[in-house]
């Protein structure tokens, strides 16, 4: 498979499928049928490709494989490089997995402007799988970039009442943070004379210089992970986002951050990221409990999820800064698990949304007596994002706490409050939704899960069990890379502290 250029196919089959939808002419009603099975049909032939990538890849090697180079800008010494490694190669999946579930999720939610909301979410696919593979830190940032303009897109076109107001915040708090990072790539490219990332992987940037660099990373990372307190646009674009944009921005996009630190903070500014780790610790700790209490105070379920979203990715940075094995594989591991429940729980919103037209939970009860199925599935998620033990979530956080006592026990104390704050409020939503008298006159006809919400929820299921019951799977593909990662930290951080010693 690695003289095939399986990911450039990966990357611009979306593209075609989006040219097709483009092209379609007729009545409006055969346009809108035949862009959603295009799209569908098109994400399908993705998801089945990443898979064959998946079977193919060699688990003993930290080394970046199915590479493809291609110059150019050669005078620059630019290329169009690609390639996979344990780390990347999982995240590529997550986004191929989630970009199908998110057509079907809009098969009926969504009816103005079909074809350009389904061109959107592909051209957006082919953005993010770029994004994961790019070996050349420009064509990384030029993903890392464009992501933003479909996401704009279906925030500010297909969005809420305040849609433009929230895709706005979206777009500037992200510019903000991107340009800092842009000026950075620029000093290493002229530092280091190229843009490959495994040559600048090599590199020893300058004690002064890693500082300055990887604050000017953290500025774009924190705002995509999001950190406290530059998080506050993460709840205004869930709410007013489709359902479809809630899915997909908070079970990839918000990997972006966690993905760019492994990628680039952690092995590029080892000695900044030993200065920083403080920093990001006391972020991270404040975000798992002050956003919990946020997410428990709040009366609109989206809100609720998104606060949450918050919390676990605080936990995800915490894992990550504790450069032990069991932290960074549990960091991993807690993003594709919240990638898999976030977008689950979002989804579970968008049903009633689609009823009921409200997100407010103080508007439901008693869903038990009417929505049976339903009930059973959001029960699966709720205690998913818990960390119910044999869920994808337990094994993250428990990986994650026992990389976080490593590292300092008070650390795993203050993080373990938040594993208790997440029990309080989703059972608490729960409860709400739920359970209690069917009383509300809106509620009495309400209809129970269709045969394509069912479809939906059920890869997303047994992914979520799979990874609790049988977590070496994923984790197996990780190991080479995250030691390489840490032995390639701890070498830079021993060889400096040798230096200063020996001065």
């Amino acid at each position: 498979m690695s003289n095939y250029p399986i990911l450039s196919l990966l990357i611009f089959i979306p593209l075609i499928g989006a040219l097709f939808i483009f092209v379609i002419r007729g009545e409006d009603e055969i346009v809108k049928r035949n862009a959603r099975q295009v799209a569908l049909w098109t994400s399908c032939v993705v998801f089945a490709l990443s898979l064959l990538l998946w079977k193919n890849f060699d688990i003993t090697t930290a080394n970046f494989q199915f590479v493809e180079h291609q110059e150019w800008m050669p005078k620059f010494n630019i290329a169009y490089h690609i390639g996979v490694d344990g780390i990347s190669i999982l995240f590529v999946l997550l986004t191929t997995l989630l970009i199908p579930v998110c057509i079907l999720a809009s098969w009926d939610a969504i009816q103005e402007r079909v074809k350009e909301y389904m061109i959107a979410f592909l051209v957006l696919e082919t953005m993010m799988i770029g994004m994961f593979v790019a070996l050349d830190i420009i064509v990384f940032y030029i993903f890392f970039e464009a992501v933003l303009l479909p996401m704009f897109l279906i925030i500010g076109v297909w969005g809420g009442k305040r849609r433009v107001y929230a895709a706005f915040k979206l777009f500037l708090y992200t510019l903000l943070g991107s340009v800092l990072m842009l000026v950075a790539i620029l000093v290493m490219y002229f530092e280091a004379g190229t843009s490959n990332i495994p040559v600048l992987l090599s590199h020893n940037f300058p004690a002064s210089m890693q500082t300055w660099l990887w604050l000017a990373f953290f500025a774009s990372f924190a705002v995509k992970v999001p950190m406290w307190p530059v998080h506050t646009w993460l709840p205004d674009a869930h709410v007013e986002a489709p359902t479809a944009g809630s899915v997909i921005l908070a079970g990839v996009l918000l990997k972006f951050g966690g993905y760019g630190f492994l990628r680039f903070s952690l092995p590029m500014f080892p000695l900044a990221t030993a200065d920083f780790t403080i920093l990001i610790y006391t972020l991270s700790v404040i975000a798992v409990i002050y956003t919990s209490l946020v997410a428990l105070a709040q009366e609109d379920m989206k809100k609720l999820i998104a606060y949450s979203s918050v919390a676990h990715m605080g936990f995800v940075t915490i894992g990550t800064f504790t450069l032990t094995v069991q932290g960074i594989e549990g960091a991993i591991y807690q993003m594709l698990s919240h990638g898999i429940v976030s977008a689950a729980l979002f989804l579970i919103v968008g049903v009633v949304y689609d009823r009921i037209h409200s997100r407010e939970i103080a508007q439901y009860g008693g869903l038990v007596h009417k929505m049976p199925a339903y009930s059973l599935i959001f029960m699966v998620f709720m205690l998913a994002s818990v960390g119910l033990p044999g869920t994808g979530g337990f094994v993250g956080e428990l990986l994650i706490l026992v990389g976080a006592f490593k590292a300092n026990s008070l650390l795993a104390a203050l993080a373990a409050t938040g594993v208790i704050l997440s029990a309080v409020y989703m059972l608490y939503l729960y409860r709400r939704i739920i359970f209690g008298k069917l009383s509300k006159d809106h509620l009495l006809k309400i209809k129970d899960l269709n045969s394509r919400e069912i479809m939906v929820f059920a890869p997303l299921i047994i992914l979520i069990f799979w990874m609790g019951i049988y977590p070496s799977s994923f984790l197996e593909i990780l190991h080479v890379s995250v030691n390489n990662l840490i032995d390639r930290v701890e070498s830079a951080q021993a060889a400096s502290a040798a230096l200063v010693a020996g001065r």
